[in-house]
Parts: C-alpha cells; structure tokens; sequence
C-alpha cells in the first residue's frame, strides 16, 4: 500500500454526481496511488439512489474491489461510544456519519467527504476534494 487508505463518503458521490461528473472516473485516478475503501453504509446511501440497474451494477463492480471495512460488533461499540461522547459535549451528529467515520477510524484511512458533520470527530482524517 503506497499510502494510507481513502475511504470515500456518500457525500462525495452525491455531490459529484449532482454537478454532472462521474465519480468512478475521478477516483479512478485516486486509485493509481493510494488504495480506496468502502464501507455498507455508504454503499446503501448511494446505491439507493442509483436509477439504473447497469449503473448499479457498475458501482458494485468497483466497491468489489476496494478494501472492505466490516462493520462487526467492535464497531458498532465504538460507534455507541463516540456517539455518546460527542451528544454529551452537545454536538448532535447523524448515526450514519458515526458509523462511516469510525470504518474509516478502524482503517487508518482518510476520509474524502464534503460533509462537515466529520469535522466533529476527533482524529478522523479528512479531505474534502481529490488530489489533482
């Protein structure tokens, strides 16, 4: 591995998909350096949004192969943990959010995400754009 994991949010596949880009292509270029990773709950978030079964098949082709963050007991714990923590300091953030920063947590991985919820999270790498 030449550098850390990217794990990539929903966020980013939205956003560049609503601006008339194709995500897979720009990360397509991320991937020639570093590795890419995916975990299920942004797979869900964005697959649900996909109209076109050609099209999810092709998203599904790539998550295939990029490191898989299993979302197993341990990190539905820490998830519960950070959330608790965080709610006690007053800062509210969505399950899903906590869920994926702690995959990317779990990984040692930066997180390329254009949601400033992330920014809450203590530790959490974070990029909103891709190296040109």
């Amino acid at each position: 591995m030449a550098a850390d994991p990217v794990l990539v949010d929903s966020s980013f596949y939205i956003r560049t998909m609503r601006e008339g880009r194709d995500p897979l292509k720009l990360l397509a270029f991320t991937a020639a350096t570093r590795d890419l990773a995916v975990c299920g709950v942004v797979r869900c978030e964005v697959a649900r949004g996909l109209h076109h079964r050609t099209v999810l098949d092709r998203y599904q082709a790539i998550w295939n192969v990029m490191i898989w963050i299993p979302t197993d007991d341990r990190l539905w714990q820490s998830a519960e943990r950070l959330l608790w923590q965080l709610d006690r300091r007053g800062v509210i953030l969505p399950l899903p959010d906590v869920v994926v920063a702690c995959c990317a947590l779990r990984a040692g991985a930066t997180l390329l995400a254009v949601d400033r919820h992330f920014s809450h999270i203590p530790g959490l790498r974070l990029i909103d754009r891709l190296e040109a």
